[in-house]
């Protein structure tokens, strides 16, 4: 027996003629995996953004016809936190969210890889599996890092390391997260997961599966590539402010720009680059011209 949901072999060869046009185009895109893992990528990453954007423009106190009520109703945690299971689920909410807006285009090249492989099983009328499956295992790994690193986020704020409105952090600590960051760039870990992102299709020909929860996995393992090389320069956002949008998007295309480049040099570019931010941030701190305290 099949499993339960239809797969997109299935999908391709129906009729979509006797729907609406609406409905018969929608028919065809999600007959096509790799039109369904562009859709896949777009929604999730756009539904990040969109989610950030409500709680940036919410601290500033409004946000178009959203009206500051919603907005505030998202925010207040991080303007008056209260330390409670709700607050911890809303704050690791919002990594999940920076997650998805800033890994997920990253990854976009890999999901497109699984695609074009089903694409050409599917046209060999092989049973494949939606990269929804793939893209939800991915993701899965980026949820459980927000929700240790909404876990850390608390445990600075209640250290004053770093302030409650996420704006500011203490510069002795914004330097060595930067360090920090760039030393990692030349570590054997990181460069054996980048190569293992930039490189994904030897990975899906030899771990090929028509399972749903075996491409889950695949998306898991994936997923784990990419902590592993990115988790350093996510963890840069506690020391550039972790609501910062314009570092966000910033971090965002250099991770996604490694990705896409074979060899080592742009990743010890980027490294050196890191280490010299974190020398000069914390030069400045031991000058005073940088605040050794949030506030």
């Amino acid at each position: 027996m099949r499993y339960a949901e239809a797969t997109v072999s299935d999908a391709a060869d129906q009729d979509f003629s006797h729907l609406p046009p609406a409905s018969a185009s929608l028919g065809h895109i999600f007959a096509r995996p790799k039109m369904l893992a562009a859709f896949c990528v777009i929604v999730l990453a756009g539904l990040g953004w969109l989610y950030i954007a409500l709680l940036f423009a919410g601290m500033g106190g409004s946000f178009g016809g959203f009206g500051p009520s919603i907005v505030q109703a998202l925010c207040r945690p991080f303007l008056s936190p209260a330390w409670n299971v709700s607050t911890i689920a809303i704050i690791a909410l919002m990594w999940g969210a920076m997650a998805l807006a800033m890994m997920l285009p990253s990854a976009a090249p890999m999901i497109m890889t699984y695609a074009g492989i089903a694409d050409t099983a599917a046209q060999k009328k092989e049973n494949i599996v939606s990269p929804f499956a793939l893209a939800a295992g991915y993701a899965a790994v980026w949820l459980i890092f927000s929700v240790l690193a909404a876990l850390i986020q608390i445990m600075l704020i209640q250290t004053a390391v770093l302030d409650a409105s996420m704006k500011s952090t203490s510069g002795l600590f914004s330097g060595a997260i930067f360090t920090g960051a760039g030393l990692y760039q030349f570590s054997r870990l990181k460069h054996s997961c980048l190569t293992r992102c930039q490189q994904p299709f030897p990975f899906f020909f030899a771990n090929w599966t028509t399972t749903p929860s075996g491409v889950f996995s695949l998306g898991v393992r994936q997923g784990l590539y990419c902590l592993g090389c990115c988790w350093a320069m996510m963890l840069v956002m506690f020391a550039v402010g972790v609501m910062n949008v314009g570092w966000m998007a910033g971090l965002g295309v250099v991770m996604a720009i490694e990705k896409l480049f074979a060899g080592r040099h742009l990743a010890h570019t980027i490294g050196a680059t890191l280490i010299a931010i974190g020398a000069c941030i914390g030069l400045a701190a031991f000058a005073g011209y940088w605040p050794t305290q949030p506030g």
